[in-house]
């Protein structure tokens, strides 16, 4: 273990995300083993425990004060990225205030910006509820981009919002695209015809991507959070959303996404779509629906569910980027060794990693996971992989006081390495996520790694998904030749990553 410094900044309260992003440039220093950088709540400190980065200085932080705990062996090297660490929250804040208005409480803002509609909270779980409810009692739509805030107030918040026609996204909303401003993790997506409501944030940014490359775009893509759909909640932020997107003139089709919620879940929404007169798909991924009508369609995939909202309002054809050909998939089987036959997936979005496990029961193979379709394969996180496996990098195991594996690759980066050890591992596929919030270099960061992987074993394939539009602030087509230079086989699309995945190690 090395030495452990800290620093707290009293009363200094910043949001999650802005955290987040300080967090990942501070591990990135000189001497710089591990980094903690988060408000001081309870919840906060629990998760500094459980990372070893616990200390008697951020014990004493109340939950308005920034704590910034740095491990390293050099104790000079350790200080000055201490410094660093503070002089970042500090530059950060100061651009960003000299950008925006800062107020001191909702009221306040709304007061002095009398044409506000929506209210995003970002504060500690512990207080969301408080703000957000303000927000309601202001006739404001919110968006909760906190985690931890329990299902009880959850449903309370969207019971009152559903009396005032108002939107409650989230808890633990990640990603939104509101009258063209994202929120949270989003991708820069044209304008267009078809409404997304979501309750998977990483889905809502691949079926609104591929529509992108696809050449059309969207409304307006509103995310509930993941608890919406379940029958404790009712999906009411999901119903809400859709009739919203019906009488909105633009929208010329609606498209649902999310993991599969319980049957009667399904059967409302399927209610709420037969009234309105707009074609809808949904994409309750792995639920096998029947089509109620040539207008209300089930998708089986994220692809799926991007093309039949394109062929729903576009006359041309549903086409996307081809980055790797058929020649180089040929190849990658051909080079195979009789042992080589399993998958490892890792992936930084849940709902990438369940569609995985969902194509890949299609062809009767079964995956390990920590978030498994099957229970009787379930692994932890860290665990070692066994057989085909594939693990959700940004479960609450591999996010405790650190980065969202978005921003943050360290823990891909060691297990890719891991996995290409072994020597019956045919394919090593993974998602790259481009848009705002996300890593600046994603593509960077992987590539260094295979690089260092395909010196330890040279006949492993790399598939990956590379999420995003030739607009996020990354640049597509530059993330794209990063990995295709070190041989990485590159697609839009998480659905045909995953089918060349099988295509290869299943030959």
């Amino acid at each position: 273990m090395g030495k452990k410094f800290t620093l707290v900044l009293n009363n200094e309260y910043r949001d999650s995300v802005f955290l987040m992003r300080i967090n990942e440039l501070v591990e990135k220093a000189d001497g710089v083993t591990r980094a903690a950088v988060m408000m001081g709540t309870e919840a906060n400190k629990d998760l500094m425990k459980e990372a070893g980065l616990y200390t008697e200085e951020a014990s004493k932080a109340g939950p308005n004060d920034l704590v910034i705990v740095i491990e390293g062996e050099d104790e000079d090297l350790v200080k000055k990225a201490l410094e660093y660490a503070k002089k970042l929250v500090y530059k950060t804040e100061k651009e960003e205030k000299e950008t925006a208005q800062s107020y001191l409480s909702i009221r306040s803002a709304v007061s002095f910006e009398s044409d506000i509609d929506l209210v995003l909270i970002s504060t500690p779980g512990e207080y969301a509820y408080r703000e957000a409810m303000r927000a309601l009692l202001l006739n404001k739509h919110v968006m909760v981009f906190s985690s931890n805030v329990p299902l009880e107030k959850e449903k309370v918040l969207k019971n009152y919002a559903k009396t005032k026609n108002l939107l409650v996204m989230g808890p633990d909303a990640g990603t939104a695209i509101i009258g063209s401003v994202g929120l949270g993790f989003f991708n820069v997506v044209k304008e267009g015809p078809v409404g997304v409501v979501g309750a998977a944030g990483t889905g809502i940014q691949v079926v609104t991507s591929l529509l992108d490359l696809a050449g059309t775009g969207i409304t307006a893509a509103i995310g509930t959070g993941s608890n919406d759909v379940k029958e404790d909640i009712g999906g009411i932020t999901l119903k809400t959303g859709i009739n919203m997107l019906s009488s909105h003139p633009k929208t010329k089709a609606i498209t649902i996404i999310s993991k599969p919620p319980s049957e009667k879940i399904v059967n409302e929404t399927v209610d709420v779509l037969s009234k309105i007169n707009k074609p809808a798909v949904m994409n309750f991924i792995g639920f096998k629906g029947k089509d109620i009508s040539n207008t209300i369609k089930f998708a089986d995939t994220l692809e799926d569910a991007a093309r039949i909202s394109f062929n729903f309002t576009n006359r041309g054809e549903f086409k996307l980027p081809e980055w790797t050909s058929e020649t180089e998939v040929k190849e990658a089987k051909d080079k195979l060794t009789s042992k080589q036959y399993y998958i490892r997936g890792l992936f930084s979005g849940g709902t990438i990693c369940y569609e995985t496990q969902y194509i890949m029961s299609k062809k009767g193979i079964k995956a390990y996971s920590n978030s498994p379709l099957d229970k009787d394969y379930e692994i932890g996180g860290f665990d070692s992989s066994r057989k085909d496996t594939v693990i959700d990098m940004g479960a609450e195991e591999f996010v405790r006081g650190i980065p969202h594996p978005m921003i943050d690759f360290r823990f891909r980066k060691e297990r890719l390495l891991k996995e290409v050890e072994d020597k019956e591992v045919a394919v090593i596929l993974f998602d790259i996520v481009l848009g705002y919030g996300a890593n600046m270099n994603p593509a960077s960061e992987m590539a260094d790694a295979i690089k260092k992987a395909r010196s330890l074993n040279d006949k492993v394939s790399f598939v990956a998904s590379v999420i995003g539009t030739e607009n996020d602030p990354q640049g597509l087509k530059t993330q794209v030749e990063q990995l295709k230079d070190v041989g990485v086989f590159v697609y839009p699309s998480s659905t045909r990553a995953t089918q060349v995945a099988l295509e290869i190690a299943k030959r």
